[in-house]
Protein backbone atom coordinates (compact mmCIF):
# COMPACT_ATOMS: atom_id res chain seq x y z
CA UNK A 1 0.00 0.00 0.00
CA UNK A 2 1.22 3.57 -1.02
CA UNK A 3 0.80 7.20 -0.66
CA UNK A 4 0.98 10.10 1.46
CA UNK A 5 1.00 10.31 4.33
CA UNK A 6 -3.11 10.43 5.51
CA UNK A 7 -4.55 8.54 2.51
CA UNK A 8 -5.23 5.42 4.36
CA UNK A 9 -2.53 3.02 3.84
CA UNK A 10 -2.91 1.74 7.46
CA UNK A 11 -6.64 1.05 7.53
CA UNK A 12 -7.12 -0.17 4.02
CA UNK A 13 -3.89 -2.05 4.46
CA UNK A 14 -4.65 -4.06 7.50
CA UNK A 15 -8.21 -4.99 5.92
CA UNK A 16 -6.88 -6.48 3.42
CA UNK A 17 -4.47 -8.37 4.68
CA UNK A 18 -7.00 -9.98 6.63
CA UNK A 19 -9.72 -10.43 3.95
CA UNK A 20 -6.40 -12.22 1.89
CA UNK A 21 -5.42 -14.00 5.41
CA UNK A 22 -2.64 -13.04 5.03
CA UNK A 23 0.46 -11.07 7.40
CA UNK A 24 0.20 -7.64 7.45
CA UNK A 25 3.31 -5.18 7.92
CA UNK A 26 2.76 -1.66 9.26
CA UNK A 27 5.82 -0.04 7.24
CA UNK A 28 5.84 3.11 9.92
CA UNK A 29 7.16 0.60 12.40
CA UNK A 30 10.35 -0.12 10.30
CA UNK A 31 11.45 3.91 10.55
CA UNK A 32 14.96 4.29 12.85
CA UNK A 33 14.14 6.61 15.86
CA UNK A 34 15.84 9.40 14.22
CA UNK A 35 13.24 9.69 11.52
CA UNK A 36 10.22 9.12 13.88
CA UNK A 37 11.62 12.21 15.72
CA UNK A 38 12.61 14.35 13.04
CA UNK A 39 8.47 13.43 11.10
CA UNK A 40 7.07 14.63 14.89
CA UNK A 41 8.71 18.18 14.87
CA UNK A 42 7.56 18.74 11.38
CA UNK A 43 11.19 18.11 9.28
CA UNK A 44 10.57 16.10 6.17
CA UNK A 45 12.80 13.13 5.31
CA UNK A 46 15.01 13.08 2.34
CA UNK A 47 16.35 10.75 0.55
CA UNK A 48 19.67 9.16 3.10
CA UNK A 49 17.02 9.69 5.95
CA UNK A 50 14.54 7.12 4.36
CA UNK A 51 17.64 4.62 2.88
CA UNK A 52 17.68 2.40 5.95
CA UNK A 53 14.16 2.40 6.51
CA UNK A 54 13.45 1.41 2.83
CA UNK A 55 16.19 -1.57 3.01
CA UNK A 56 14.53 -2.82 6.30
CA UNK A 57 11.01 -2.95 4.44
CA UNK A 58 13.17 -4.80 1.36
CA UNK A 59 14.24 -7.20 3.53
CA UNK A 60 10.99 -8.10 4.90
CA UNK A 61 9.59 -8.30 1.59
CA UNK A 62 13.02 -10.95 0.55
CA UNK A 63 11.54 -12.74 3.70
CA UNK A 64 8.02 -12.95 2.81
CA UNK A 65 9.64 -13.99 -0.89
CA UNK A 66 12.22 -16.33 -0.19
CA UNK A 67 9.24 -17.94 2.93
CA UNK A 68 6.43 -18.18 -0.25
CA UNK A 69 4.04 -16.34 1.78
CA UNK A 70 1.67 -13.31 1.57
CA UNK A 71 2.45 -10.02 2.88
CA UNK A 72 0.63 -6.30 2.72
CA UNK A 73 3.18 -3.73 3.70
CA UNK A 74 2.52 -0.25 3.96
CA UNK A 75 5.16 2.51 2.80
CA UNK A 76 4.90 5.85 1.28
CA UNK A 77 6.85 4.99 -1.86
CA UNK A 78 6.72 8.35 -2.51
CA UNK A 79 9.31 7.96 -5.34
CA UNK A 80 9.48 5.43 -7.98
CA UNK A 81 13.25 4.99 -6.91
CA UNK A 82 12.04 3.99 -3.47
CA UNK A 83 9.66 1.77 -5.01
CA UNK A 84 12.58 0.17 -7.43
CA UNK A 85 14.54 -0.71 -4.06
CA UNK A 86 11.16 -2.68 -2.66
CA UNK A 87 10.71 -4.31 -6.43
CA UNK A 88 14.18 -5.97 -6.41
CA UNK A 89 13.27 -8.17 -3.38
CA UNK A 90 10.31 -9.78 -5.23
CA UNK A 91 8.66 -10.07 -8.91
CA UNK A 92 5.55 -10.99 -7.86
CA UNK A 93 5.60 -7.04 -5.73
CA UNK A 94 2.30 -4.93 -6.92
CA UNK A 95 1.87 -1.63 -5.24
CA UNK A 96 -1.62 -0.34 -4.62
CA UNK A 97 -1.38 3.42 -4.59
CA UNK A 98 -3.81 5.16 -2.55
CA UNK A 99 -4.71 8.47 -4.38
CA UNK A 100 -7.11 10.79 -3.43
CA UNK A 101 -6.80 15.15 -3.29
CA UNK A 102 -4.96 16.83 -0.52
CA UNK A 103 -7.39 18.95 0.84
CA UNK A 104 -9.20 15.43 2.08
CA UNK A 105 -6.41 14.08 2.82
CA UNK A 106 -5.55 16.90 5.18
CA UNK A 107 -8.84 16.98 6.53
CA UNK A 108 -8.03 13.40 7.52
CA UNK A 109 -4.56 14.25 8.90
CA UNK A 110 -6.39 16.88 11.02
CA UNK A 111 -7.97 14.41 13.04
CA UNK A 112 -5.82 11.63 13.44
CA UNK A 113 -4.27 11.00 16.80
CA UNK A 114 -1.49 9.31 17.79
CA UNK A 115 0.29 9.13 15.10
CA UNK A 116 4.51 11.55 15.15
CA UNK A 117 3.90 12.33 11.50
CA UNK A 118 3.38 15.93 11.47
CA UNK A 119 0.40 17.38 9.47
CA UNK A 120 2.88 19.99 8.31
CA UNK A 121 4.69 18.04 6.66
CA UNK A 122 1.57 16.96 3.84
CA UNK A 123 2.49 19.25 1.49
CA UNK A 124 6.39 17.77 1.25
CA UNK A 125 4.79 14.53 0.58
CA UNK A 126 2.80 15.78 -2.08
CA UNK A 127 5.71 17.60 -3.48
CA UNK A 128 8.28 14.54 -3.31
CA UNK A 129 5.59 12.35 -4.72
CA UNK A 130 5.59 10.55 -8.04
CA UNK A 131 2.51 9.00 -9.05
CA UNK A 132 3.49 5.22 -10.46
CA UNK A 133 3.63 5.51 -14.22
CA UNK A 134 1.63 2.74 -16.75
CA UNK A 135 5.02 0.60 -16.73
CA UNK A 136 4.95 0.23 -13.16
CA UNK A 137 1.49 -1.91 -13.31
CA UNK A 138 0.46 -0.56 -10.18
CA UNK A 139 -3.66 -0.80 -9.04
CA UNK A 140 -4.76 3.17 -8.54
CA UNK A 141 -7.28 3.50 -5.82
CA UNK A 142 -9.40 6.53 -5.06
CA UNK A 143 -9.66 7.22 -1.67
CA UNK A 144 -12.86 9.40 -1.44
CA UNK A 145 -14.50 5.41 -1.86
CA UNK A 146 -15.11 3.71 1.17
CA UNK A 147 -12.47 1.42 3.03
CA UNK A 148 -14.99 -1.57 2.22
CA UNK A 149 -15.44 -0.82 -1.17
CA UNK A 150 -12.07 -0.17 -1.80
CA UNK A 151 -10.84 -3.39 0.18
CA UNK A 152 -13.50 -5.81 -1.94
CA UNK A 153 -11.99 -4.22 -5.00
CA UNK A 154 -8.79 -5.43 -4.30
CA UNK A 155 -9.45 -8.80 -2.98
CA UNK A 156 -11.80 -9.31 -6.34
CA UNK A 157 -8.63 -8.31 -8.04
CA UNK A 158 -6.07 -10.15 -5.92
CA UNK A 159 -7.69 -13.50 -6.22
CA UNK A 160 -8.92 -13.29 -10.06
Amino acid sequence: MMGVSGSGKSLIGAALAHALGIDFVEGDEYHPAENVQRMSRGVALNDDDRAEWLRSLAARIRAAQDAGTGLVMTCSALKRSYRDILRAESRELRFVFLQGPQALIAERLAGRRGHFMHPSLLDSQFATLEEPSPDEHAWVCDISESPQDLVAALVARATA
